[in-house]
């Protein structure tokens, strides 16, 4: 079923992120996470594939085991820099065949070993990508990634609005937010979308705080902002109540943030489970899926 449709139908919605291993012997436990988190009955789930295309080979596979194996509908990350054609006709005969109707279209990463760089590459952009998949499936439910905060590439956030713009106007049916930790930073991203003409729907993504070295890591590689004071507050509770301090406010700062972005509007919620079953779950349950 395309997402969007499934969205529109029903509210709130709730999708997963997953991100598959790189390393064999990781996907026992990989698989037991994803039974416990199919409990929760997502409205769909999306699976990632490494920078600059690291983790690419191990996507599909995942995505097939995701819907053929547990009756989950899936989203699958799809990166088009470093990309020719052949391989993304390749990409869409592959989906086509596991019966995947929904796409999020990301440019990507270039590698880092110039050796890795594909001198064929016929695209540049992920709005390229989004009418490349419209052009060879219609049908095809293609989102796009959104940036509250700006692209940390923008040179400015009315730049990124414009680029955003011309991804929706190149067929993307609806738009999946990076994380961020203010709502007011949604609601307001938001209604300048509207006020820009774009009406599709906008899913909020929500990062839980697991762990204060994971956090870390995590702002360092997405360029993302976090509230000061509220990186302060959890180094803190690092420094007096240890990991486990820091997973309980993690898990309650996100059901918060949910249940306040449900109560005021957004159509459902895309939680980034870091692939941890239980914590994910506990915030699930505390709020109204």
């Amino acid at each position: 079923m395309r997402i969007v449709d499934r969205i529109k139908s029903k509210k709130p919605a709730l999708s997963l992120e997953f991100f598959p291993p790189k390393e064999e012997e990781k996907f026992p436990r990989f698989w037991e996470n994803v039974q416990q988190l199919s409990k929760a009955d997502p409205d769909f789930v999306s699976i990632t594939c490494g920078a600059g295309g690291s983790g690419q080979g191990n996507t599909m596979p995942t995505a097939r085991g995701l819907k053929q194996d547990f009756g989950l509908e899936v989203m699958v990350h799809q990166t088009c820099v470093n990309s020719s054609k052949k391989e993304l006709e390749k990409f869409m005969q592959e989906i086509s065949e596991t019966g995947i109707e929904n796409v999020l279209a990301l440019r990507g990463d270039e590698p880092q070993d110039p050796a890795a760089r594909n001198s064929k590459a016929d695209f540049e952009y992920a709005s390229e990508l989004v009418k490349f998949l419209k052009d060879e499936n219609p049908a095809l439910c293609v989102a796009a990634a959104a940036y509250p905060g700006a692209h940390p590439e923008s040179a400015s956030i009315k730049e990124d609005l414009h680029w955003l713009k011309h991804k929706v106007d190149q067929g993307a049916d609806l738009l999946h937010t990076q994380f961020f930790f203010d709502n007011r930073q949604y609601f307001d991203f938001v209604e300048r979308l509207r006020g820009m003409g774009i009406e599709c729907p906008v899913i909020p993504g929500v990062l839980p705080i697991f762990s204060f070295n994971s956090l870390r890591y995590i702002l360092s590689v997405s360029g993302t902002m976090i509230p000061g004071s509220l990186f302060l507050k959890i180094e803190k509770i690092m420094q007096d109540e240890g990991p486990d301090g820091v997973l309980r406010f993690g898990i309650d700062f996100a059901s918060r943030q949910i249940n306040d972005l449900l109560e005021k509007g957004a159509p459902g919620v895309h939680l980034y489970t870091l692939n941890r079953a239980q914590p994910s779950l506990d915030i699930i349950n505390n709020c109204p899926f």
